[in-house]
This record gives C-alpha cells, sequence and structure tokens, in this order.
C-alpha cells in the first residue's frame, strides 16, 4: 500500500471520529476532498446534506488488472460483469480503478438510499466497529430495539386511526405492546422466508382454533395441514432460497431447482377477476409487491390491491407485502403502499435494500395478530438484529422518514420522468415501448433487448440495471441532486438515441 493510501486512510479515519459531533457530519467531506493532492477533482459539498453528490472523492487506486482473472478463477459464475472494477464512491458517483468516473443510477440495486460513502454512516460504522458489532440474539443490544421501535413508529404515523393489518391494534392480551413488530434478518430473501413461515404458522392456528374467517368451510376444522397454500403473482421477485424462489413466478430461476415447495399458486398480477379462484379457504397468505422492481417496473391497481386485502379477510388470509425494493421511500412515501388507500394495508411487510445503505439488514413488520402467535424458537438468526447493522439503519431511516428528504425523492422522480419524456418522445411507441414508475424507481421499457443501451451508457459514465421485459431500471439514491437526475436522463437519452442510430443502419 502507498504512502497516500495510508495518510488517506488516517485521515479518513480522524473525519469519521469528528463527524459523531455534528448533526448531520456533512463538513467531513471537504476534509475528505482534499486529501487527494495528486488529482484535484473533487468539488466542496453543498451545505444540503439531503443531495448525495455534493462532493466527488477521487482517491488514488491501485488498478485492478488481476482482479477479474482472479473472479473467473474463484467466484461461481452466477452474473455477467462488465469489463470493470470498481473501487470506491462518493455520494452518487462510483469510480473505477482507471480512475474512470461514474454517475450511479443503481444504488447497488436499490441499495445504497444515502449514495455512497455518506459521511454519517461512515463515521457509524468505524465508532460501532469500535465498541461491538455482533453479540447474537442471545442477549439484548442497544439498537435493534431502538430501530424496530422507529420503524413501528415511524410506519403507523402514516394512518394513525389505523385499524388494518400492521395498523391494527392487539385485541387480545398476549402482544402487551399493542402494535406491529419487527423481526430482523439479513436480507430480503431472509425476511420474505420469515414472513412465508409466520403465515404458515397462522394458517395452521386458523385450522386448527376453528377461528375461520367468514365463508370458510367446516372441512378445514381441526386439520392444520389444509390451510398451507400461498399466493404469488406473475413478474414477482421475492428471493432466491427455496421459499422466496417457489413465490417467485420466473421460470428462468425456477426450473434448475425443482421441485420446489408445495402448495404455491400463481396469479396474474392485477388481475382483480382472478383473485376468487386462486385465494381461497385453504389459503394462508398471498405475498406480493405494490410496485414490481425485477418484474419490470409495474404498479399495483388500487382496485387490484383491495380486492387482495378485502379477499384475505374473506377467507382468512394474511396479505404479505414486498416492499424490499419499493419500500423506504424510493417511491417518494416511506413505504409504497402508502401511496395507496388505508384499506389496502399488509398483515406482513418486508423490507431490506435501503434500510442500512449497503450494511447486510432485512426486516418483517408483524401485525399484532401475526405477532400474537410468534413464540420463543418459531424462528431465528444469528446476525439478524446485530448491533452494525442496526445502528447503521436507525440512523438511514431518520433520514428517509423526514418530509423534505421525501419530498426531493418525488420532485427528484417528477424532475426524472419529465427529461425522459421530453428525449425520448420521439421514439415512443417504436424504440421505446412505454416509461413507467414513481419517485425514484423507474424503468423504460425498448422494443428489444436493453443490454446495448445499458453498456452505451456506462461508457458514457451512467451506471444502469436492467429489469423483465427489456426494461431499463432508473434507481439512483435517494438524495442525488437535482443536477445530477438531468444529467443522468441526458445521458440516458443519448444511449438511446445512438442506440435507434446504430440499429437503423444494419
Amino acid at each position: 500500500m502507498s504512502a497516500l493510501h495510508h495518510i488517506y486512510n488516517l485521515k479518513l479515519l480522524l473525519s469519521m471520529i469528528r463527524a459523531l459531533n455534528c448533526s448531520k457530519g456533512a463538513r467531513t467531506i471537504a476534509a475528505r476532498c482534499a486529501l487527494d493532492s495528486s488529482r484535484n477533482s473533487a468539488r466542496l459539498p453543498s451545505p444540503c446534506g439531503y443531495h448525495a453528490s455534493a462532493a466527488r472523492l477521487t482517491v488514488a487506486t491501485t488498478p485492478g488488472k488481476n482482479t477479474t482473472g482472479m473472479a473467473e478463477k474463484y467466484i461461481l459464475n452466477t452474473y455477467v460483469r462488465p469489463p470493470i472494477v470498481l473501487s470506491h464512491g462518493k455520494g452518487s458517483y462510483i469510480y473505477d480503478t482507471d480512475g474512470k468516473e461514474y454517475l450511479d443510477f443503481t444504488a447497488g440495486i436499490a441499495v445504497t438510499a444515502l449514495g455512497h460513502s455518506h459521511p454519517e454512516v461512515a463515521a457509524a460504522v468505524a465508532d460501532q466497529a469500535t465498541k461491538l458489532v455482533h453479540c447474537s440474539n442471545l442477549y439484548h443490544n442497544q439498537w435493534a430495539p431502538k430501530l424496530a421501535g422507529e420503524i413501528v413508529e415511524a410506519t403507523l404515523a402514516a394512518y394513525p386511526q389505523g385499524t388494518q393489518g400492521i395498523y391494527a391494534k392487539a385485541t387480545d392480551g398476549k402482544n402487551n405492546a399493542g402494535l406491529a413488530r419487527v423481526f430482523f434478518s439479513n436480507s430480503g430473501t431472509e425476511a420474505n422466508e420469515g414472513a412465508l413461515k409466520f403465515a404458515r404458522k397462522y394458517g395452521k392456528h386458523v385450522a386448527e382454533t376453528g377461528v375461520l374467517g367468514k365463508g370458510t368451510s367446516e372441512a378445514l376444522r381441526g386439520d392444520p395441514n389444509l390451510k398451507s397454500n400461498i399466493v404469488s403473482f406473475t413478474g414477482g421477485f421475492h428471493g432466491r432460497s427455496m421459499g422466496a424462489l417457489s413465490v417467485t413466478a420466473n421460470p428462468k430461476y425456477q426450473k434448475p431447482f425443482t421441485p420446489l415447495i408445495p402448495g404455491v399458486q400463481t396469479a396474474k398480477y392485477n388481475s382483480t377477476g382472478e383473485i376468487g379462484a386462486f385465494v381461497d379457504e385453504r389459503t394462508c397468505a398471498v405475498i406480493v409487491e405494490p410496485m414490481q422492481g425485477e418484474g419490470g417496473i409495474h404498479t399495483a391497481n388500487v382496485d387490484f390491491l383491495r380486492a387482495l386485502r378485502r379477499r384475505c379477510d374473506q377467507v382468512d388470509a394474511l396479505l404479505i407485502y414486498d416492499e424490499i425494493q419499493c419500500g423506504l421511500g424510493r417511491t417518494g412515501a416511506l413505504w409504497a403502499h402508502q401511496l395507496f388507500p388505508q384499506d389496502c394495508s399488509p398483515d406482513l411487510l418486508t423490507m431490506a435494500k435501503p434500510l442500512a445503505n449497503g450494511i447486510p439488514i432485512g426486516a418483517i413488520l408483524a401485525s399484532s395478530k401475526v405477532a400474537a402467535l410468534i413464540n420463543v424458537g418459531d424462528h431465528g438468526t444469528t446476525f439478524g438484529g446485530n448491533p452494525l447493522a442496526c445502528r447503521v439503519g436507525s440512523l438511514v431511516l431518520g433520514h428517509i422518514k423526514d418530509a423534505e428528504f421525501l419530498k426531493h425523492v418525488r420532485t427528484a422522480g417528477e424532475v426524472l420522468e419529465q427529461e425522459l419524456t421530453r428525449g425520448l418522445s420521439q421514439y415512443l411507441g417504436n424504440a421505446v415501448v412505454e416509461l413507467r414508475g414513481t419517485g425514484l424507481l423507474r424503468g423504460i421499457q425498448l422494443s428489444s433487448d436493453p443490454t446495448k443501451v445499458i453498456d452505451l451508457a456506462r461508457q458514457r459514465g451512467l451506471l444502469l440495471v436492467g429489469s423483465a421485459g427489456n426494461t431499463v431500471r432508473l434507481v439512483p439514491p435517494l438524495n442525488t441532486s437535482i443536477e445530477d437526475i438531468k444529467r443522468g436522463a441526458s445521458i440516458l437519452i443519448d444511449s438511446v438515441k445512438q442506440f435507434v442510430a446504430e440499429q437503423s443502419t444494419k
């Protein structure tokens, strides 16, 4: 390691420590940007703590010419990666080992909500690493209950008088708090696995006790295995483990690993007419994304979610919302389902990606009626709820739930939509099929494979990620400045234009 690297690391640590003593930590950016004496491309930060790209960080890097070769030799071949090696990032920008700068509209697939190397996140990680990173769930730590309480309170604040699902108060004495409760995991997949397990237990409870919803037949009474079916939807993506994969209705992902778990049925997304046929008295749960990310950026219809809620109530099944990608501010609301009427509320809500800005974490928010059924030993995790992840999660949630922060997401989303609509209007109906999305979860459906457009954008300095149905997905950090939103849109528009021009000459 070079002397410059040693100096940089020392000063970075000092800046992290100093950041603990200020409310936003934004002033530390200037100190960090000044460290690179060899290249003066960094910009001074804006006083506004909401804009991730207020300053760009450039540090000396060691070329990673052997990295791709080592990856091919030692890492399982489960991803197709471009021939670049990323080394560091700052705000909405990320850099490769050759020093090239990219505007990041992937955010690690909707993960780094506050951008890369956020000074407060860095400071919290550095400080917590000197105190307690892990202690298991055999003991309490101070950060897990704090974050859980903040998730519950921030969620309930949207519907303080709510009576459905996670917003309902307990009707029995077991759940003393009378509110929804949280289970922490390490990822979105794990959160969905836990939600499916809780739903299966709920189904057993209903079948065994005879506490049946309206319209449920007597045939279920006394047989704990009859109410175990789970309904998922076309285009949904819920994870790669066996349970989550079983409710991910994509043959490309499922086929190599069949047989999957039994009792899963797949209905058509946004098809209200199919709900009655699929969700019946044998159903213990329905799992759905209010906004599909991997499935091509499709938003649920209000009537669809309302009908799901109503049908789940009729047959005493649980409604699970997977908001791992669309939740936590991505749509401009804390939760995507909060853009819908209150009578669309879920019984279980899963979350993960942005909650700790890249530190692995997942969580389930379970309604009081579900929480009342979960006993010691029903579920567990070694790493879930560790103090490091939960401390960072508390910090990130503090930013995301802020009204001005969410307003910025909505404004940035509107600007992005306006720029793309104006720049791509001439291609709509031809090369561009449709523009979709809300907030900073956007998709551009093309008439052909989007890989070439994504490659052209990367060559121009913009990172993008694909989605199903020939869709380019745009999920930048939530605090990306309006200036950089426009810059990213411009690069994407130019990339589409180049792609169309090249196609026309073939």
